[in-house]
């Protein structure tokens, strides 16, 4: 249903009136990107995902941002469930919205940069399961690629391609360049949506206003949709500011997966649209029911919600998304060095301008930020900058993500030449067809192995996928006392089956009676 501004609103408005009165659409964040930015992407099960799916079915959504590659590893690794299985399942419950996956373009699930065997095999196995859209945020702005893979997707089954203009702040990015490649974006055959990617929630309203109408002139006829975080805290107003500017699809979270570093929460958008007098395509009963079954897992796996954030511009100084940030905190903090971390953040400015300013969303900031991290421990054991480079960053320097819109320095360049390991990896690595593929792995296993089981051996290691296998399917989740581990258990094999249904957990000991149970969790997610 279209929910509207009452008269009243309207009226309390009219001083300030809509720009634009075509409806608004959503797109739906919470499971993947909210998942991710605030739960590191481990907080939700198949049967979390499959509960509150019905509900989200009904909300009238462009589609949701369902999963990426990042997501289904993380299902192996800390749940055991198999990724085809939760897209199978979801699709099953939401049968009218397209379930989206976002790809960096030539990647899936290693950082490594896959062959066009692999980016085929992970587009059609993600079609065939169930997925009908496929966002692609190349890191580089390289349309060439980005085509590339739309075609790739188009010819294996995905039915709705989405290409991004990821956004970003540097003196080699421009509106000149963005506009271009939204241009070439929307010219192509295989690209059916253009949208404006800011990771690093690095847009204000000043900027908002500055950059959209160039890219909504250029993406044409074409859908245009935007996607920011609320890092800096800017999220929510500069959205209202791109729905009056001819922005037609906007990105949101819902309920405890949205606001913090995710994106702006439905509930309050939707609000200040009404205020707007801007329609939007929204079914409230829906959404809000939705919101409170996320709450519940919330509250059952002792997740924190998302709070909306104050506004701080120090995200534009260093760029350095939340997730990041995180894992250099965790770093830090084993090496007893939390009180390093200013001079990291400081230091991923400086390689970033050395690595010609390259967009500070995955791959690339991983990659920034572990060298930043050794730049400084080899400062504080007095030792030169780059000193130690890891090979994700030699790989980077020899081409192999594509060439940065920065030139790359000088004397980066040359301490890479000098590596033994860089003339390793300059060692071009031949194309593999995917039937020597599966006679390899067919030798190595003593079986054929399907389509399915394959990709998963060759970009994940082998311990993860036999525990998933070993699995079985995942457990449904109800947030009313169908959940296993909430209700009553009566014997030790009930309660290690009950366990098993916690995803956080590393310590558990009971005693019954005479009885007493101990499980301990290891890092691989086995029990002992």
């Amino acid at each position: 249903m279209t929910a509207t501004a009452t008269p009243q609103t309207r009226a309390e408005t009219r001083d300030q009136p809509s720009k634009r009165q075509k409806t608004i659409r959503l797109v739906d964040t919470s499971l993947r990107d909210g998942n991710q930015s605030l739960w590191g992407a481990t907080g939700l099960t198949t049967g979390m995902v499959e509960a509150v799916g019905p509900l989200l079915d009904q909300v009238g959504y462009e589609a949701i941002d369902f999963t990426s590659s990042t997501n289904l590893s993380m299902g192996v690794k800390f749940h055991r469930e198999n990724p085809w299985e939760r897209i199978s399942r979801m699709r099953a419950v939401m049968p009218n919205t397209p379930l989206s996956a976002i790809t960096t373009g030539m990647r899936f699930m290693s950082w490594d940069k896959a062959s066009e065997t692999v980016m085929r095999m992970a587009l059609r196995l993600m079609a065939s399961h169930g997925l009908r859209r496929l966002q692609i945020a190349e890191p580089m702005n390289d349309v060439e690629s980005l085509l590339r893979v739309a075609q790739w997707a188009k010819e294996e089954g995905i039915e709705q391609v989405v290409a991004a203009v990821t956004f970003t702040e540097s003196p080699v990015h421009t509106d000149e360049s963005y506009g271009r490649n939204a241009r070439l974006c929307s010219a192509s055959k295989y690209v059916d949506t253009v949208y404006i990617k800011d990771p690093g929630g690095l847009l204000t309203a000043e900027r908002t206003r500055q950059l959209i109408p160039g890219i909504r002139a250029a993406a044409g006829a074409k859908t245009l949709e935007l996607h920011s975080h609320c890092t800096t805290g800017a999220a929510s107003q500069l959205y209202l500011i791109a729905a009056e500017l001819g922005v037609d699809v906007l990105h949101t979270g819902l309920g405890p997966l949205s606001n913090g570093t995710a994106q702006p929460g439905l509930e309050n958008l939707v609000g200040n649209l009404d205020a707007l007098g801007i329609p939007v395509q929204v079914n409230r009963e829906a959404a809000s029911a939705a919101a409170d079954i996320l709450y519940s897992i919330a509250e059952s796996q002792g997740l924190p919600a998302g709070v909306p954030t104050e506004y701080d511009l120090s995200p534009h100084v260093h760029q350095v998304p939340g997730g990041m940030m995180s894992t250099l905190k965790r770093q830090l903090g084993e090496l007893g060095m939390l009180d390093q971390l200013p001079a990291v953040i400081e230091e991923a400015g400086r390689v970033r301008a050395d690595l010609g300013y390259p967009i500070m969303v995955t791959p690339f900031s991983q990659f920034v930020g572990s060298q930043a991290l050794m730049n400084v421990l080899a400062g504080k054991s007095g030792q030169d900058r780059y000193s130690r480079i890891p090979d994700e960053v030699v790989r980077f320097v020899l081409g192999n993500f594509g060439a940065p819109e920065g030139e790359i320095a000088p004397e980066v360049m040359e301490k890479v030449s000098q590596l033994p390991r860089a003339k390793e990896l300059a060692e071009p690595v031949a194309e593999r067809s995917l039937a020597e593929l599966h006679e390899e792995y067919a030798q190595k296993f003593g079986r054929q192995l399907s389509e399915e089981e394959l990709l998963l051996r060759m970009v994940l290691p082998g311990d993860q996928v036999d525990a998933m296998l070993a699995a079985g399917p995942a457990p449904r989740w109800t947030p009313t006392g169908a959940n296993r581990a909430a209700a009553p258990v009566t014997n030790v094999a009930e309660f290690i089956r009950a366990a098993h249904q916690l995803p956080k957990w590393k310590y558990l000991a009971v005693s019954r009676g005479t009885e007493k149970v101990e499980l301990r969790r290891a890092q691989n997610g086995e029990t002992s």
